[in-house]
């Protein structure tokens, strides 16, 4: 993707420091060899930014510890030892690689500012790879399977032991009827049930090899599925898509359609089943900070996994990258504490009441000191709020390629720039603000620095990129900016820009 405005179409902005305010990590792109963040442009373009981000590796894993053998009838106690020298109960392990924040997504930070140095963008990790979800998974399912046989055999030696009783039990066993597990509707359990199988996970294999796993939705009765662009990235030109229900029913699917810049894509099974129900969509700009939370996806390829939290913060400015090293995207996010790890991209943010309020896309991670590169969660998740996905959606399904507001400009990415500074060239040497476009008509000039859009503060150029693609071609907005120390206001039509170039 190119970080173009109205006249800089098909060149590609550089990567671009991400803002200081919101630092994010997209939350499960395909993995690949780790890499670096590459340098941040001076000039990258107002309506998009091409940060890369490096891909992960396999996540770490923390062995579990064994459960001790029964004691042995009619054996004579041992010598007393001390808490050090007893072998049970074990000591506790040591602290796993995860734990100091290995990588969330596509590549590992250095545990420093989210933000990074000036003029240089960290893009948010995008947490997806199959390599490294299969791994974990297969490592979690080995544990269960362990922690399984434990309990059996300690159950078994509690039965042995109260047969040998001569009196009978005095507790009323609980009841084992299935309508026990019925859950009302509103609680987390009930809007889990409902929402389970209308979400899907995602296998995305490209032509070359590479893979990952992510998590989408049904969007619609006809089979439409709405995820994360940088979930189907790797897969979208040749290769293979499938999407499996909760039920185990595994489906092929093709790309509808694909936005970078706003990291939103749209599936299509092949054959559709019959009685799909889509999920309902919320209202995003009806959230409230405080509001609970419910994610679903499938975390390191741990399939319908449910996590709560609450909305921490609405509108945090966020670049995240798709995890091809290729484009940026830009939004203006809901932060969330839900605990969401690779894999969970694309998935549904739910409301208490079981609305999608928005699409789970990145994740901030601590990086690694350990040489992992894959990070958990650290409670820092970030979601595409659901009314912008949606508007992007049916403008993939109507024509197959997104459509941009932008404002005919190209600002710098630098960091504390007090704003979004309108650059004094544009990319490739093209003129910084176009002739004859919005911000042209409206008086802006190269040196000027936006401090505000509309009503919301603007302190570096992502941020307000993801202010103005919150909004469709044609609105007005107000912008507010500096220019040789004198504030000053300016209304402004949003011109378009096609299609991903």
């Amino acid at each position: 993707m190119s970080t173009e405005n109205e006249g800089n179409e098909g060149n590609a902005a550089e990567a671009a420091p991400s803002v200081p305010s919101a630092p994010p990590v997209p939350a499960d792109a395909p993995q690949g060899p780790p890499g670096s963040t590459p340098p941040a442009p001076a000039q990258p373009d107002v309506t998009a930014a091409q940060p890369q981000v490096p891909p992960a590796h396999d996540p770490a894993t923390t062995p579990m510890a064994q459960v001790p053998p029964a004691p042995q009838p009619h054996t004579p106690p041992p010598a007393p030892q001390s808490a050090a020298d007893a072998g049970w109960p074990p000591p506790p392990p040591a602290v796993p690689a995860y734990a100091h924040g290995a990588h969330g997504g596509h590549g590992a930070h250095g545990g420093g500012p989210v933000w990074g140095p000036p003029g240089q963008l960290q893009t948010p990790d995008a947490p997806r790879k199959r390599g490294a979800g299969g791994l974990v998974a297969a490592a979690v399912v080995a544990a269960l399977v362990a922690g399984g046989v434990g309990g059996a055999l300690g159950y078994w030696a509690a039965d042995s032991n109260d047969s040998s009783g001569s009196s009978g039990s005095t507790t009323v066993a609980a009841s084992a009827n299935p309508q026990d597990l019925k859950r009302d509707p509103g609680t987390v359990a009930g809007v889990a049930a409902k929402a389970l199988p209308s979400v899907v996970t995602i296998d995305a294999q490209g032509g070359d090899g590479e893979g990952g796993t992510g998590t989408g939705f049904v969007y619609d009765k006809e089979g439409h599925i709405l995820t994360n662009n940088h979930v189907v990235a790797s897969a979208a030109d040749n290769g293979q898509l499938t999407a499996t229900f909760s039920n185990g029913k595994k489906y092929g699917a093709e790309v509808v359609g694909r936005a970078e810049g706003y990291d939103v894509a749209v599936l299509k099974l092949k054959d559709p089943p019959k009685g799909l129900t889509p999920l309902p969509l919320g209202n995003s700009e009806q959230v409230a900070v405080g509001d609970s939370t419910i994610a679903i996806g499938a975390p390191f390829g741990l399939s319908n996994t449910v996590t709560t939290g609450i909305i921490s913060a609405k509108n945090r400015p966020v670049a995240s990258g798709d995890g091809s090293g290729g484009s940026n995207s830009y939004m203006s996010a809901l932060q969330t504490d839900a605990s969401i790890n690779p894999g969970n991209s694309g998935g549904p943010l739910l409301s208490a009441g079981g609305a999608v309020i928005g699409i789970n896309s990145a994740i901030q991670s601590t990086g690694s000191s350990t040489g992992q590169s894959q990070a958990g969660s650290i409670g820092l998740g970030f979601a595409i709020p659901i009314n912008q996905a949606k508007n992007v959606a049916e403008q993939l399904i109507r024509t197959g390629q997104p459509v941009y507001p932008v404002i005919g400009a190209t600002v710098t990415m630098d960091e504390k720039t007090g704003g979004a500074v309108i650059s004094d060239q544009g990319a490739s040497g093209t003129e910084a603000v176009t002739k004859g476009g919005p911000a042209a008509q409206a008086g802006l000039k190269p040196g000027d620095v936006i401090t505000k859009f509309n009503d919301t503060v603007v302190d570096s150029g992502p941020t307000l990129i993801g202010e103005i693609w919150t909004h469709k071609p044609g609105d007005k907005v107000t912008l507010t900016y500096k220019r040789d120390g004198k504030t000053s206001t300016a209304e402004v039509t949003l011109g378009e820009r096609k299609g991903d170039s």
